[in-house]
């Protein structure tokens, strides 16, 4: 959680002392960096339980190391759900974590087993913890409104080229265009240019010489412009957002003002009582 959250803490009413104080201990750099070697440690354990020879040798303690992780993530969660209470869920970052940990306690065996193999996405905690993953996650979806845009335009496009090369190139060549369904799914291999030329147009333009009317403009098009579409909005999204003010640092800023005055208050109060005391 980011010194916003904890400033809303300390600010809530009748706050008890020991929340804050656990909350700042579980939210201190030190408590932060051993859950980051946790997360990395973790994912390293789920890579090697893919491998047969590994679990052969090794699977009880990779299983054990797994488990340690795991329940010192969950007690992670609860210090944080104890210290903040209602505060924790209005965290996007904190739900994140809490549905994570939810799939690896999901039962290995019955209908929810197939969530259990969702566990993996506990490497994806690192995004909730490293502050600058989560400036990139924030500007990513902070562009998905301006993405929204290119999304339908790309759509549009997708849908009419698909059409137009299924009426074209259908009947000579099924296997690429046969139905609108292979037809969009070749133009997605196309346009991320995946053995386009000799996997695709070269053969197709033995039969239909004048193909390269058609798949040029949409490589063009698609390729060029609507993927670099995409990374202009992200990266002017990203730059945007660079400029603005750090809200934590701007928060620890007024409260740090906040401090001095009720401080010099204080000492101006002292003074005055020691005045009507003369």
């Amino acid at each position: 959680m980011s010194e916003i959250e904890l400033q809303q803490l300390r600010n809530a009413p009748d706050i008890a002392a020991w929340r804050l104080r656990l909350a700042t201990w579980v939210e201190s750099r030190t408590i932060q960096f051993i859950i980051i070697a946790l997360i990395i440690v973790n994912a390293v354990v789920l890579g090697a339980e893919t491998s047969p020879e590994l679990m052969s040798q090794y699977g009880g303690l990779l299983k054990f190391i797994d488990k340690a992780c795991l329940t010192v993530f969950i007690i992670e969660l609860l210090i944080k759900f104890v210290a903040y209470r209602f505060f924790f869920w209005k965290s996007g970052w904190n739900v994140f974590d809490f549905i994570v940990i939810g799939f690896a306690l999901a039962p290995a065996a019955g209908p929810w087993s197939i969530l259990r193999s969702l566990r993996v996405l506990r490497v994806l905690r690192m995004l909730t913890v490293v502050p600058q993953l989560r400036k990139v996650v924030a500007a990513f979806l902070h562009a998905i409104p301006g993405l929204l845009g290119i999304v339908a335009l790309a759509g549009i496009f997708f849908y009419t080229a698909g059409v137009l090369s299924t009426n074209l190139f259908g009947q000579s060549h099924p296997e690429w265009f046969g139905t609108l369904g292979s037809s969009l799914f070749s133009l997605f291999q196309i346009m991320t240019l995946e053995s386009w030329s000799m996997g695709i147009v070269r053969p197709l333009m033995e039969t239909h010489p004048w193909a390269w009317v058609f798949f040029v403009p949409f490589i063009v098009i698609a390729t060029f412009t609507i993927l670099n579409l995409f990374i202009g909005i992200i990266v002017s999204t990203m730059q945007e957002l660079s400029t603005l003010p750090d809200p934590n640092k701007a928060q620890a800023e007024t409260h740090e003002l906040l401090q001095r005055v009720e401080e010099s208050v204080r000492q101006l109060r002292a003074k005055l009582d020691a005045n009507d005391q003369n």
